[in-house]
C-alpha cells in the first residue's frame, strides 16, 4: 500500500517539479500530467501492444518551471506514446437488495483499459523537445 493512499497503475515520478520536461494532456474525458519514460493506464484506445499512439489535446507543457498553458489546448503541441498492453480494470461489483421482498441483483463490470508508455514530446512551431513518434 502507498503511503499517500494511492494505489492507481499510474506511475509517479521522483524529480524535482522544476527541473523535468512534463505535460498535462486529455484523453478518454481524463486528464493526465506525463513525462517521457511513464507508463500511464488510460481508458481503451485502438491498436495493439507496440503501436504508436499522438496525444493532440495538451493542455500544459513545462519546462524548468516555463509552463505553457493552451486555451484550452496549446496548437501544434502533441505527445507520442507507444501502445504496451490492452488489459482490463479490477471487476466491479453492484449488488442492489430489497429488504423483506425476495429481490436482490447482482451485476459486475470490467472497465477496458490500455496501457501506453510516453515516449516523447513534439511541440510543433518550436523546435523539437524529446523524442517525438516518427509516423
Amino acid at each position: 500500500m502507498l503511503p499517500h493512499g494511492g494505489g492507481g497503475r499510474n506511475t509517479r515520478r521522483m524529480e524535482p517539479e522544476g527541473s523535468r520536461l512534463f505535460a498535462v494532456i486529455k484523453t478518454g474525458g481524463k486528464q493526465y500530467s506525463v513525462a517521457a519514460g511513464d507508463t500511464i493506464t488510460v481508458m481503451t484506445l485502438a491498436g495493439n501492444p507496440g503501436d504508436r499512439v499522438t496525444f493532440d489535446r495538451v493542455l500544459m507543457l513545462s519546462q524548468d518551471g516555463e509552463a505553457a498553458l493552451g486555451t484550452p489546448f496549446i496548437d501544434g503541441a502533441s505527445v507520442g506514446g507507444e501502445i504496451v498492453e490492452q488489459t482490463r480494470g479490477p471487476k466491479a461489483i453492484a449488488f442492489k437488495k430489497r429488504r423483506r421482498k425476495n429481490s436482490k441483483r447482482k451485476r459486475g463490470h470490467r472497465q477496458d483499459l490500455t496501457l501506453v508508455r510516453i515516449t516523447g514530446f513534439l511541440t510543433g512551431v518550436e523546435s523539437s523537445v524529446g523524442t517525438a513518434p516518427s509516423e
